[in-house]
């Protein structure tokens, strides 16, 4: 039996709080950059907006609806992996005091599964506005220039293989013989004859040629087409038998996209909404355009930053223009903050006529190129345009980094599209608590002095 207390429940219960020898734990974990961490993030107003509670019929869980989330803040500050994530809480007090709960040592918590069963609860009732509003209401006190809007996107990568056109439909090919196999002798009947041996054989054969030829990959590509198209007529003869669950339809359904998307680029076709991952069958290639990486595979995301604080203003696994997202760029500062926007600085895909139009009617000074001839205050206008690039291209897209390097942004290593969402979500906002603790603590002090 696992004996794991929540604090609030167990603190009324000690008769004797001088020899409660937390009582050392809890005063150094006030002072260090983790208990800085916990008092910057207002765990119970994201509890109460989420709606996680604890539920008075069943078990009880180990965690508190604020200790769930704080586990996911510490997954995003740690970046370990969910089985080391358990091992280290079972060992490290002020991680236990960070997620609000004691561990007898002698009966640690082993389930380590338990992290993602509280991601997937929480990734189910995410509501990115209404999170972010507390937050900005809950850090607004402690921030500056609050009329300086910076913007910009990028993309936050899944941990998936390079997709090709070829390892797609190998995937697809030795999933459904697998289970077309299942099938046929679940059923009593004799497996029908396929070309699925010498296919295998040439696509190990493939794999290992470091340069193929055109000419050899389009005939690979062609026999696979062919074996996938015979592998789904065979399945649909005997589906009609058979119940399969939830999971075979949609990998099923997905596969069967795979094929008529993958016989269109053989034709030469132009295809939408390309699937380039079975797993993940979300995930859409984003075309960055960038010299060591021109396509990327994720979630892309339009960023606002105030004051070096990064707020979501639109996440989407599909391709999109974020220069024409400028004006929801603004709206969203104003919602967040109540605070009129002044100026603005945006890379150029931002410096649209209709975007210029509207800073003008605004008065929003930006960090656009001029346009048309100079006015009378050219140079001071110059030098604010300077400035405004200048922090946008290193305040902004160093947070970026930050964020990729440092809070498991990097690769994302979500099942499913709700958690990828989550994991994004935590790590952006793990790293905006960090960016406050320093002005939280400023403020404090000038009050005391």
């Amino acid at each position: 039996m696992i004996k794991i207390q929540k604090l609030s429940d167990l603190t009324p219960t000690l008769g004797f709080s001088e020899f409660d020898f937390y009582s050392d734990y809890r005063s150094s974990f006030s002072s260090s950059e983790l208990g800085r961490l916990w008092s910057s993030i207002p765990f119970s107003s994201l509890a109460a907006s989420l709606g996680l509670r604890d539920h008075p019929l069943g078990r009880s869980s180990y965690f508190s609806a604020e200790g769930k989330l704080a586990l996911m803040f510490l997954k995003a500050y740690t970046g370990l992996s969910d089985s080391r994530l358990i091992a280290d809480l079972n060992s490290n007090i002020h991680y236990q005091l960070f997620c609000g709960i004691r561990i007898h040592p002698l009966t640690p918590l082993r389930n380590f599964k338990i992290v993602s069963q509280i991601r997937c609860e929480i990734a189910s009732l995410l509501d990115i506005d209404s999170l972010e509003q507390i937050l900005a209401s809950y850090w607004k006190p402690y921030m500056e220039n609050l009329s300086v809007l910076m913007t910009d996107a990028t993309c936050y990568e899944s941990h998936l293989r390079y997709p090709t056109y070829i390892k797609l439909l190998w995937e697809a090919v030795y999933w459904l013989h697998t289970h077309m196999c299942a099938i046929y002798k679940e059923q009593g009947l004799r497996k029908p004859r396929t070309k699925y041996d010498k296919q295998a054989l040439r696509y190990r054969s493939y794999s290992k040629n470091r340069n193929p030829r055109k000419s050899h990959r389009r005939i690979l590509q062609r026999s696979l087409l062919h074996l996938l198209n015979k592998l789904i007529g065979l399945t649909d003869q005997v589906l009609f038998n058979v119940h399969p669950d939830k999971n075979f339809t949609k990998r099923y359904a997905v596969i069967k996209q795979v094929y008529h998307q993958q016989r269109m680029f053989f034709e030469g076709k132009k295809v939408k909404h390309q699937i380039v991952s079975i797993d993940k069958s979300y995930i859409r290639p984003i075309v960055r355009g960038k010299e060591t990486k021109a396509v990327e595979f994720g979630a892309k995301v339009n960023t606002i930053q105030v004051d070096g604080i990064n707020f979501i203003e639109h996440l989407s696994f599909e391709a999109f223009n974020e220069g024409i997202r400028l004006v929801e760029c603004v709206n969203k500062q104003q919602r967040l903050f109540h605070y009129r926007v002044k100026q603005i600085g945006a890379d150029s895909i931002y410096a649209t006529n209709k975007n210029r139009k509207f800073c003008s009617s605004r008065k929003i000074a930006t960090s656009f190129v001029r346009k048309g001839k100079a006015g009378k205050l050219e140079e001071q206008a110059k030098a604010m345009r300077s400035i405004l690039s200048k922090e946008r291209a290193t305040r902004m897209e160093g947070s970026f980094g930050t964020e990729k390097n440092f809070y498991s942004l990097r690769k994302i290593k979500a099942r499913t599209k709700q958690t990828e969402i989550l994991w994004i979500f935590f790590g952006i906002h793990t790293a905006n608590a960090v960016r406050m603790i320093p002005k939280m603590n400023s403020c404090k002090m000038k009050d005391t002095a």
